[in-house]
Formats: structure tokens, sequence, C-alpha cells
């Protein structure tokens, strides 16, 4: 049953399809992100223990015009893995485009259907094995009866990857959202609406918070449908760390991984021994807290969910076959650009946070090229002189500190020959 807000939602979906997308750009670049990478699914949601040639079925609940089901599809074609990506999304000029994007790489693994998640149960689709519901349950005038939806076609064994919004980092948005209800109504036409909103964001005072937040650009760069979503949409929720973590567990699932996980360790952002001392004594879900309230910057939250009794499987780093992938970073590049303090710096939205990582970094990382194995990289370094004792020693300490950016990870298993 829909309401005003939903009839207006859907209106907005309609004329401005969101992100704003040119298929004729496909020629030039994938667009990646998180969640619902290939390698991050493998990793986070898996364990890298599922094999490669398992077909993996995946649904994308609110998919929009295409971003994340085109990274997947596109991901499963080059990896020659077998698997079946659902589009589901009620906005018919979204699937306009993303069928486009579709037809301009020349995806025949993408599966397009017209509906709401919220009549997924019941509906004859699925199972899935991973679901991605990235910038929708925030929409929804019950979020938890959304995610209890998505989990209603979870298959045993699976997992989902959300996207939300959080409040610091979107300081300034509800302010104008708030304006724009008073000056363009939502039961006005979206294009009346959008003027309204272009004509004040040309005017606002430079006092407005919105004008000071460095780390939203939708409004800038997002075109109309970027300006419209951000300013205008008629229900946007925002979620703090525990709000999330509650609305998950309530949902009967568990959160495997914030990403990228470093950004919720507080510890990252405080060196001081007394203060580390007393993070030291906080849950994982409080420890993530700190880190939202201290940074102020996350305008964002990105998850990995697992149903709450599903055993906690870790990737198997001890494991001489499991073979490391870098997700996004050639490893002989990035052994090259090493700091010789021993330091990785990495930068989120604004925030600096330098990563220590172990002497033999560069001689593990130049070796990394998602086909050789943690044992054979041992092996090679053996045969220039570093123990394997040292190598397997030294390890741990790499991937505490790139793991934890989600840019080191585990591929999942090759089946073995003859298989």
């Amino acid at each position: 049953m829909t309401d005003a807000t939903d009839r207006q939602l859907a209106a907005q979906y309609e004329a401005y399809p969101y992100p704003a997308r040119d298929p004729r750009e496909e020629a030039k670049r994938l667009i990646v992100g998180s969640p619902s990478h290939l390698r991050e699914i493998d990793h986070w949601i898996f364990g890298s223990r599922r094999p490669a040639g398992e077909p993996l079925r995946a649904l994308f609940a609110g998919g929009g015009s295409g971003d994340g089901t085109l990274m997947l599809a596109q991901h499963l074609a080059w990896a020659r893995r077998p698997g079946t990506v659902t589009w589901l999304d009620r906005s018919a000029a979204a699937r306009r485009v993303a069928e486009a994007r579709a037809a301009a790489r020349g995806l025949d693994n993408i599966r397009f259907e017209a509906g709401s998640l919220l009549d997924l149960p019941g509906s004859g689709l699925g199972p899935f094995d991973y679901i991605d519901c990235c910038g929708v349950l925030h929409h929804l005038p019950d979020p938890l009866e959304g995610l209890r939806a998505l989990v209603s076609v979870l298959a045993p064994g699976g997992g989902i990857g959300l996207m939300v919004y959080a409040p610091h980092g979107r300081t300034g948005v509800y302010m104008l959202q708030e304006a724009l209800r008073l000056l363009a109504p939502p039961e006005e036409p979206p294009s009346a609406r959008l003027d309204a909103a272009r004509r004040l964001w040309r005017q606002v005072p430079e006092t407005a918070w919105l004008r000071r937040n460095p780390w939203l650009t939708d409004h800038l760069s997002g075109g109309d449908a970027g300006l419209y979503d951000l300013l205008l949409n008629p229900r946007d929720v925002a979620f703090t760390v525990p709000a999330l973590d509650a609305l998950v567990r309530a949902a009967g699932l568990r959160i495997a991984c914030w990403v990228e996980p470093v950004r919720y360790d507080p510890d990252a952002y405080l060196p001081d021994p007394k203060l580390r001392a007393r993070t030291a004594g906080l849950d994982p879900v409080q420890r993530a807290a700190l880190a939202e309230a201290i940074t102020g910057n996350m305008g964002i939250h990105i998850v990995y969910c697992l149903r709450a009794e599903a055993p906690v499987v870790a990737p198997p780093w001890e494991d001489p076959a499991a073979v490391p992938v870098l997700r996004e970073m050639d490893g002989p590049t990035l052994a090259k650009g090493l700091p010789k303090d021993g330091t990785l710096p990495v930068t989120f939205d604004g925030l600096r946070v330098n990563l220590p990582l172990p002497r033999l970094a560069p001689a593990i990382l130049q070796r990394v090229d998602g086909r050789t194995s943690l044992g054979a990289i041992a092996d090679a370094l053996a045969a220039n002189g570093v123990s394997r004792e040292q190598f397997w020693r030294e390890l741990p300490a790499l991937r505490q500190a790139m793991e934890a950016m989600n840019r080191l990870l585990l591929a999942a298993p090759q089946a073995p020959p003859g298989a």
C-alpha cells in the first residue's frame, strides 16, 4: 500500500533516475565501489572458502541506474565465473538506463525484474546467495520491513551488502531539506522543485552548513538527479552506528564487516595510551560508534551482513594454498611506492591515517598478483634469503593494515584440476 510520500518517491526516480549515467560512458570505464565488489563478496561474505566455480545468484534490490549490478556482472564475466545478477527496481526510467548500459558492455548474465523489494516475500524470486541493497532502506517507510523482505529470499549461507546514510557526514543536508519543504513542497511537480533547489543553492548564505561540508558533492557534480536526491528526497533517514546495528539485529542478521574496517577503529585516530586503555573496554559496536562520533565525516555506512546464527568463518590467512588479491591496486607498483618510514598513509574523506607495515611488506606486496598463493610467496622469499618463518610471522601485520583498508583480501578458491 502506497502513501503520498511513496508516490512522490516514485515520481522522483522516474523523472531523475539515480545516479545519472550515460550508457556511452561504459566504453571508457567501469564504476567500482562497495558494497558488491566480487572480491569483497568472496572475502567478507564467504570467508574466501566458496569455490569460484560455484554459480553465484545475486540480487540488486533497488538497482537504480545500475552501478552495482554492472560492476558485479562485469566482474563475473571477466573472471569467467558462472552466475546471474538480478536487477530489481520499480523505476522504468532507471531500468532503461541500466539495460542500455548492460547492452553497451555486451553482458548477458543480468536479469531485469520490475517491482519493489517489499514484494519479495512470495514473489517466486530467489533464493539468492548474495543481496545488495544500496541507498534504499533509508527511503522506505519501514526500513526493518524492507530488510526482512530481503532476508526472506536469502539462501542459506548467503549474505547481504547494505549502504545507508549516516548523519554526521551529512551535516547541512537536513537543514536545506527542511528549507526546501517550505519553499518547494513535495506535492509540487519534480521539475518545479528542482528549479527552486537550484535557485536556493545559488543564494544560500555562506553560513549554511552544507557549504562547509566538503564530503558531499552530489549537488555539485551529480547533475539534476544528484541535486534532487540529496536535497529534495521526500523520505531520507540517516543511521548512526548503533541504530544500524540494531536494525540489522532486528532482521535476524549480524554485521560481519564495516567498510572500510579501519575507519571504524578508534585506535586509528587515538594514539594516546590512556585513551586506548579506555577504548579497549568497549565492545565492537561501541568502538565503531566512537570512531563515527570523533571523526565526524562519515556520510554513509557500508556493511556486509550474515544471518545471526551463521558460524563465524574467517578467511584462511594461515593456509599456504590461499591466494591473496589486491582490490584496485597493483602489487609491484604499490610496493615500489611505499614510504621508507614503514607506514602506509591513507586518506578517508579528508582524514589521514598512517598504517604501520612490517619490514617485509614491499617484498610480499610485489608478489601479490591474484594468482600466486601465500605458500608460493613464502617459497619465493625463501629463495632470496628470507626464512619462511619470518614470512608467516610478518604476514599478520601486513594483513592487519591492508585488510582493514579493504584492499588486501583472499580470493575464492579454485577447483582442483580434474574436479
